[in-house]
């Protein structure tokens, strides 16, 4: 008890120093919270799911981290076993950036050749609990360690114990903000890791040199930790990646610029491939841009018109109709200004073209200008967001549109399922639109749907093709014509109140990773995992 009560002499003597770790304690499991959303989102997508994952995680940690906590503060008070686990909880939290992308691939890999349903799921669920468990874990054994410490009698415990819990909720409140606002933006996910594991370093450091303890200890961690500082923002998240343009990251995504001797690439993760193309010579892209241009045709008069892009990204729609539909007009909205910037730096979107940077239904909302053509592109990582999805949301694109307006949506992920994400679209925009048209691009998992009030949409988008001088662009739009399917409605609508679209999204996830990996699954089962390598 002696050496006890002189470890207490140190800076536990003060009892403020335990309010502050509780506070930094508080601060560092937000902190990490929210990092490991952006770890995940371009491996995993940044969909509710996926926060429900990163969610329940942290909880199951922080519930069995408050259990032992409790336990082992009772069975031995001994300060220097929680400031232990924090100089554990640092260096972990540290490493994170060095290895946590590998685990994710490791776990990625392993569930690929596995499981054969729910497999982002999966796969999140294992790679947050590998990478992130232990250090919340040992992070939540805080608050029940410190009431110990902190309680003095039984007079002032309720006071103690509300200050200890205030300290916590006030620094949880600050370790949302500062990596949402400033850290993450700024310096990004790894250094912001980096950051808040270097504050449970240095609050352990503290009080083990205050009692001259574990001096060793305290320099190996420090080390550890600085080896980390100089690999952890070495890689990024596309690490086998070689020669990028441009890899950074913004308020809402992970963003990666690359180019080739034909094109330049933006993505807005890694596992689910291109967000945006420009090609350098311009011309069409071969992707589902130049599937949309059928929308101003399908109008009866494609020259002038007014088009908005609700998901405007590096701009190529707007580039593409600027090229071969002349005197349009053309203004997108963004929600990431971030991209924006790098549609102007890198893809060639003129300051000309207007871009507000809103959400797309926000911006509805308080405008009251109508478009010719409405073109919905909003899709992100595996689904479309669920405000975007609704007949209330297509309703106000309606109310935006011209007579004979059409909107154009493109939607990713195109899949035979029935009752799929598409189809629940489709259901939802029948309820508004009478007319409704869908075309699979070639070649990619890309289905655009064309929706107007009226009925001489295909015969004016046949009547502007035939009529083309540009042959490549006439050859385009007659095959959309030649294989435009009308569709009608078969099921339930999405609405506000009820838009599953990130289950419908996985669904359609599953049956692509399926038809993909179906081989290399058939390969392993017949020759081993020795037939991959050769």
């Amino acid at each position: 008890m002696e050496d006890k009560t002189k470890r207490r002499a140190g800076v536990l003597g003060r009892k403020w120093y335990l309010y502050l770790t509780e506070f930094f304690a508080g601060m560092s499991v937000m902190a990490v919270e929210l990092g490991a959303s952006r770890l995940l989102a371009p491996y995993f997508s940044s969909s509710q799911i996926v926060w429900t994952i990163i969610i329940g995680t942290i909880m199951i940690a922080m519930a069995l981290g408050n259990i032992y906590g409790g336990r082992s503060a009772d069975k031995d008070p001994d300060p220097d076993r929680l400031y232990n686990r924090l100089l554990i909880s640092a260096v972990w939290t540290a490493a994170i950036p060095v290895l946590g992308k590998l685990v994710i691939l490791l776990v990625s890999g392993l569930l690929v050749f596995t499981v054969s349903t729910n497999f982002l799921i999966w796969a999140a669920f294992l790679s947050c609990m590998l990478i992130f468990v232990y250090p919340l874990f040992l992070l939540g054994t805080c608050t029940p360690s410190l009431v110990k410490y902190a309680v003095g009698s039984l007079d002032d415990s309720g006071k103690t114990v509300g200050l200890l819990n205030a300290s916590n909720t006030i620094g949880s409140i600050i370790g949302t903000f500062v990596p949402t606002f400033l850290s993450i933006p700024a310096f990004g996910t790894a250094v912001t890791f980096l950051i808040f594991s270097g504050i449970l370093l240095l609050l352990a450091a503290v009080y083990f040199v205050s009692c001259k303890r574990k001096i060793v200890s305290v320099c190996v961690c420090t080390v550890l930790f600085v080896l980390c500082c100089i690999f952890g923002t070495q890689a990024g998240f596309a690490f086998w990646e070689k020669g990028l343009t441009y890899e950074g990251e913004s308020v809402y995504n992970y963003l990666q610029v690359k180019e080739d001797d034909e094109r330049t690439i933006l993505s807005t993760n890694v596992l689910f491939g291109v967000q945006s193309v420009a090609m350098k010579g311009g011309g069409l892209s071969g992707l589902y841009y130049d599937t949309a241009l059928a929308a101003p045709m399908m109008t009866g008069s494609p020259e002038g018109t007014e088009i908005l892009v609700l998901g405007m990204g590096s701009g190529t729609y707007a580039t593409e109709c600027a090229e071969f539909i002349g005197g349009v007009t053309v203004e997108g909205v963004e929600i990431d200004e971030k991209i924006t910037g790098l549609a102007r730096e890198y893809f060639g979107l003129p300051e000309s073209v207007k871009v507000t940077t809103y959400d797309g239904r926000a911006f509805l909302n308080v405008s009251d200008k109508k478009y010719d053509v409405i073109m919905v592109d909003a899709y992100q990582d595996i689904t479309i967001p669920f405000q975007m999805s609704s007949v209330e949301f297509f309703r106000l694109v309606r109310e935006h549109l011209n007579e004979n307006g059409v909107m154009v949506v493109n939607m990713n992920m195109k899949s035979d399922r029935a009752g799929s994400v598409n189809d629940r679209l489709i259901d939802t925009i029948a309820a508004v639109f009478p007319e409704i048209y869908t075309v699979d691009v070639k070649y990619s998992t890309n289905r655009e749907l064309f929706a107007s009030c009226s009925p001489e949409m295909c015969g004016r988008l046949k009547e502007c093709a035939e009529n083309l001088e540009n042959e490549q662009l006439k050859y385009v739009m007659l095959d959309v014509y030649e294989r435009l399917e009308r569709r009608t409605p078969t099921g339930e609508p999405l609405t506000d109140d009820k838009a599953p679209v990130e289950l419908l999204g996985m669904q359609v996830i599953d049956d692509l990773i399926g038809e993909e990996l179906g081989y290399y699954r058939e390969l392993v089962q017949e020759e081993g995992i020795s037939a991959l390598l050769e």
